[in-house]
């Protein structure tokens, strides 16, 4: 092609440019573009600059950034398309501080130009910048349109006065006939709890005939977010019954109704359905049968058959598997090689795969495999400052014992969201730094960043591990008081369990009586670890007994009450409750810590055989409790938890002195050069005795040793232990 007989060739070349684009196809597109330099003289005039936004068009959808921006600068003759076309490049990589750099540059940036950045930012959360971009598109005379209030709208979904603000204006100017905007207004409300509200919108919507498909899926996905089942599936049956087109997306929302609702029975009734239609080898409706498996069947069983029954698996179907392994603690593993094999299989990790893969290793307590999938996310195209990515490595340094590395990561954030501070609230909350975690919040409130209920569990949490107990109090009526956030039970639990620490039992007890929905496992769990704490075997055993009419197969409450009874010397009880656990068929999960050292990870149980160096841990255990009882150590055998008349004291001694968060914390000082600090997990709450042991063991070594149970973690230097023993 040395010649381009004008119009056929070059309406070929454009035809052939176009498919690229709609194909993806970036090998060809590189080749057309290549041939279009070379021969960019026969190309009539107007067609140039057409065609090289083309080219930087092709190479955004691709994916490939840094081609797209050298295309757009050899541009010769730039318009507002060429400008729109990387604008909406940096939006979808999130780099919003470059689209807002490259908009100022836009000579008359038009109202694509607008509603591409709003975009970006309602994408990261960031309400501010949007409504300034608002405020200026009607300053210079360009009229808004539905992606401009949807955007808008979205960018403040966080701050519902606002919404509400906003709302009022579409309705007052009359955008409220575009569907997008009331379908933004709609999850907003639906979002932060005000489901009758989304229901009036969608009422309204229906009554101006402005009300499409993603109406009716955004309203079952609401009422599936407020467990309002019965709702989501009439809706759907309403839906079916106007003949209105039922899609993907719809099948999707209502699985998302059954999974919210926690009903199981309900989803599989559907996925029946979904068989019978045709839907369920669709990777999108795949991707709710997985998440409703994963949260609902207790495994990844039937997750497993969805997956391998669809032929062709995109990159949402992997992270959606990913992710169901990581809500099982003990399937982390498989869900970070569930991450390798979707590399293998070709596909590129995205922000959504690592938050998931970053959340395996976060269960695992792992801090190599942490390090080495943060090094995988700054080697990737994921943008350095992306913040779902760094929210997940704040929390994943926290979890892993690491608090200095999840400040610095934190601290690198430009732009704090709600998320961010709720993730670094929670990790100081979580090592028991609760004057951080509270300064934390204060500052929170002092940017007008909007708390949403998960940062009150964190807040009420570091107040309830410290015995703030009057702090706490007052930030859970500022809930409701302030930000119009309906205490949930996550919410009433951290109260009782603020209240039971204090050994205020009675008023824990009337928390659970007068709140305004029937109690549930959480709650009477919170009651029943408090009555444990201060030996209150009377309210331990109505608490546990509600517990179990409510799980009768939960393995918590028959150990808690059996421990109990058992501390109280009050053995035929003990034996009775263990009786009934048989009789019943209740296993208890048995005890285990772990450490990881050199890159692999060493598990030892109580009084272990196993381990190839056990006998050199013993010998160690042995010399280091020498050491501690001239130290002033005297064994606590009230946790050994057997009769006296069966075992000698010495034997309860030895006991003791082989649990398993002693064998892992000896192993890993005896496999580690001093002064190095040490991680130890343990899948269970830390036994007293162990606590004690721990602290002095850290004051002879001179070691940092952390240690992280089912519920915090314990950091123990120099004698002492970050939680103050009120634990």
């Amino acid at each position: 092609m040395t010649q381009f007989p004008y119009p056929l060739q070059v309406q070929t070349f454009r035809n052939l440019l176009k498919a690229c684009i709609a194909q993806k196809d970036l090998l060809t597109g590189k080749t057309l573009h290549a041939l279009y330099l070379k021969n960019t003289l026969f190309f009539p005039p107007f067609t140039i600059t057409y065609l090289s936004n083309h080219f930087t068009l092709l190479y955004s959808k691709c994916g490939s950034l840094r081609t797209a921006q050298s295309s757009f600068h050899l541009t010769q003759h730039p318009n507002v398309f060429s400008y729109n076309t990387l604008l909406n490049a940096y939006a979808k990589h999130s780099l919003t501080h470059l689209a807002h750099q490259l908009f100022d540059e836009i000579p008359q940036p038009d109202l694509v130009s607008y509603n591409t950045l709003i975009a970006a930012y309602a994408d990261r959360g960031q309400c501010g910048p949007s409504l300034r971009l608002f405020q200026e598109v009607r300053q210079v005379g360009l009229d808004p349109d539905g992606f401009t209030l949807s955007g808008v709208i979205t960018a403040c979904g966080d701050d519902v006065v606002l919404v509400r603000q906003l709302h009022c204006f579409v309705v007052l100017c009359g955008y409220d006939s575009y569907a997008s905007v009331n379908n933004a207004v709609l999850a907003c409300y639906s979002r932060k709890g005000f489901l009758n509200e989304a229901r009036r919108v969608f009422r309204e919507m229906g009554e101006g005939g402005g009300m499409d498909e993603v109406s009716w899926n955004a309203m079952i996905v609401a009422c599936g977010q407020h467990r309002e089942g019965k709702e989501a599936v009439g809706l759907f049956r309403e839906m079916v019954r106007m003949g209105l087109r039922v899609d993907m997306f719809t099948m999707a929302s209502v699985l998302t109704a059954f999974t919210c609702m926690k009903d199981l029975a309900g989803g599989m009734q559907f996925h029946g359905m979904m068989i019978k239609s045709g839907f369920h080898g669709n990777a999108h409706v795949g991707s709710g049968l997985i998440d409703l498996y994963s949260k609902c069947a207790g495994g990844m069983v039937e997750s497993r058959k969805v997956f391998e029954e669809i032929t062709s698996p995109d990159l949402v179907l992997w992270n959606t598997m990913i992710s169901g392994f990581s809500q099982h603690e003990d399937l982390s593993e498989e869900g970070i090689w569930c991450f390798q094999e979707m590399q293998r299989g070709g596909f590129r990790p995205d922000d959504c795969s690592f938050v998931c893969v970053i959340s395996a290793c976060s269960n695992l307590s792992s801090p190599f495999v942490g390090k080495q999938v943060h090094a995988l996310t700054i080697k990737s195209d994921i943008p350095y400052n992306h913040v779902s990515v760094n929210n997940a490595l704040v929390a994943m340094y926290s979890k892993c014992g690491n608090i200095h590395d999840a400040r610095r990561v934190f601290d690198m954030i430009p732009e704090h969201n709600t998320v961010s501070l709720n993730s670094m609230i929670a990790g100081y909350a979580q090592h028991g730094i609760e004057v951080e975690s509270l300064r934390l919040f204060e500052l929170m409130l002092h940017k007008d960043i909007a708390p949403n209920g998960i940062t009150f569990i964190s807040v009420l949490s570091a107040c309830a591990h410290t015995g703030k107990v009057e702090e706490g109090q007052k930030y859970f009526n500022m809930m409701k008081e302030k930000f119009e956030i309906e205490p949930e039970a996550e919410h009433y639990s951290c109260l009782i369990d603020l209240l039971g620490r204090a050994g205020r039992l009675k008023e824990a007890e009337s928390v659970i009586e007068t709140m305004p929905f029937n109690p549930g496992s959480i709650e009477w769990a919170a009651l029943l670890g408090a009555c444990r704490k201060h030996g209150n075997v009377e309210l331990a055993v109505k608490a546990a007994n509600e517990f179990l009419r409510l799980e009768p197969y939960s393995a918590a409450p028959y150990v808690m009450l059996s421990n109990m009874y058992a501390s109280a010397s009050r053995w035929e009880e003990a034996a009775k409750v263990k009786r009934l656990m048989r009789e019943r068929g209740v296993k208890k999960k048995p005890g285990c810590s772990w450490i990881e050292i050199d890159k692999k990870v060493h598990v030892f149980v109580a009084e272990d055989t196993s381990h190839p160096m056990i006998k050199e841990v013993y010998e160690y255990m042995e010399e280091m409790l020498r050491k501690m009882k001239q130290a002033g150590y005297v064994p606590d055998v009230r946790w050994a938890l057997v009769k006296d008349e069966e075992v000698a004291a010495a034997e309860k001694e030895r006991r003791l002195l082989y649990h398993s968060e002693k064998l892992a914390v000896a192993f890993g000082l005896i496999s580690t050069e001093d002064g190095m600090p040490i991680l130890v997990a343990k899948n269970l709450r830390i036994c007293g005795d162990c606590h004690n042991a721990i602290k002095l063991i850290s004051a002879i070594t001179g070691r940092e040793i952390t240690v992280r149970d089912a519920h915090r973690f314990h950091c123990f230097k120099e004698g002492c232990c970050s939680c103050k023993d009120y634990w």
